[in-house]
């Protein structure tokens, strides 16, 4: 099987539209059979990386590869890039908005459950142009 690949686009304006990518995955990976441990590892990280998105970075996109072995979500944002990473890793630090928290998000647990999550993680983030974040999933299918 070649490599299926699907791009998506995060807005950073609505709240309301984040997790419909991690939705529109799962729903792919269902029908292409893979194991219901994978698909909620894969679903639960992606969520909260749209999540971050829309909190911190204005949106951005999202380019998911599908193979029989991995998939791979590579998540590039608009945002003005992770001044620590090391702390940003913490559970429960956060630097969202009093308005974000009032909606009931801005928990400080996205990335550390994005990294919780995936088998691999890697951040890349420049002060002023945004992140990438690159989250791997080892697996199997079922059928």
């Amino acid at each position: 099987m070649a490599a299926l690949t699907m791009h998506y686009t995060v807005d950073g304006n609505d709240f309301t539209l984040a997790g419909d990518c991690s939705s529109k995955v799962k729903k792919s990976l269902t029908q292409l059979g893979f194991d219901p441990t994978t698909i909620r590892k894969v679903a639960i990280a992606m969520y909260e990386g749209e999540i971050n998105m829309v909190i911190h970075a204005n949106g951005g996109f999202i380019d998911v590869s599908i193979e029989p072995d991995k998939i791979v979500a590579v998540l590039n944002d608009h945002g003005p890039g992770i001044a620590d990473i090391d702390k940003a890793m913490q559970e429960g630090f956060s630097t969202a908005s009093n308005k974000v928290r009032e909606l009931g998000f801005g928990a400080g647990m996205g990335l550390p459950n994005m990294k919780k999550y995936s088998d691999e993680m890697n951040i890349s983030t420049k002060i002023g142009e945004g992140t990438i974040v690159t989250l791997t999933f080892y697996t199997k299918k079922i059928r």
